[in-house]
């Protein structure tokens, strides 16, 4: 079987899921398919959107001296917080990490879910997590964590897709290069200077920038125009074609 590593799902990390989620949700077109009850163990609630097949995820603390209350307290509030990755085996991609001096974090075995989250520190910029659902070799198939039928919350009419993602780093080569051994792609060069790992669903791209975090993401949208008046109507300053919600930039293009 030939590789197989797709991005499943960005999540976000906020104060409050309110009024994150439902900003979201109500400028992007989106509808939030599940809450998971399951993270209330580390302290937290989320809820998730599809975006065609890619979710995204709001994580926010409800008590103290979670993993995600530091990652806000670090950050400022500034920037994504996990990338995860479908593939045909986390666990090999969990040894190929730790071979290279990054940890394993933790390791989830719902059946028929598994999944290997990486240390976001050895890691750096976020959080990295390799899972694989049983028989979900289809894209649109069976994702536990999103729910039992989160297809049916996907919405088209104003967000098509989430097209990349940004990242950012003093030093964008060395975080590219990194983060393309860690998932096993190799970096290519999208010009300007920039550095990308092209994925079949989404790219990667590593900017310049002061410190590392995931600092954009990029969707395509039907009207750019409609969207960033629904940004403004819900009280975000925008700044060409983008804005900045739940600690990273939304960019638009059509």
């Amino acid at each position: 079987m030939a590789p197989y590593m797709r991005l499943r799902q960005i999540c976000l990390v906020a104060p409050q899921l309110a009024p994150v989620i439902s900003d979201i949700a109500e400028i992007m077109g989106l509808a939030v398919c599940y809450r998971d009850g399951n993270v209330a163990k580390y302290g937290l609630e989320n809820a998730l959107l599809p975006v065609d097949t890619i979710l995204l995820e709001v994580v926010a603390p409800f008590q103290s001296g979670t993993t995600a209350g530091r990652f806000i307290e670090k950050t400022g509030g500034r920037g994504g917080y996990m990338a995860i990755f479908c593939c045909n085996d986390p666990d090999e991609r969990g040894r190929n990490a730790n071979a290279m001096g990054v940890r394993t974090a933790n390791v989830i075995d719902h059946a028929p879910y598994h999944g290997v989250q990486l240390h976001p520190r050895d890691c750096r910029a976020a959080f990295i997590e390799f899972n694989h659902t049983e028989g979900s070799d289809d894209i649109l198939g069976p994702y536990p964590p999103a729910g039992p039928d989160w297809q049916k919350f996907i919405r088209k009419d104003v967000t098509q897709a989430l097209t990349g993602v940004e990242m950012q780093s003093p030093d964008p080569q060395g975080l590219a290069e990194h983060w393309g051994k860690i998932i096993g792609v190799a970096p290519g060069n999208a010009g300007d200077g920039v550095t990308e790992l092209k994925l079949p669903n989404a790219i990667f791209r590593f900017a310049k920038g002061s410190s590392e975090i995931m600092s954009a993401l990029e969707f395509r949208v039907a009207d750019v125009a409609t969207v960033l008046h629904a940004a403004k109507a819900n009280g975000h300053a925008v700044a060409g074609n983008e804005f900045l919600l739940g600690g990273v930039t939304f960019r638009l293009a059509a």
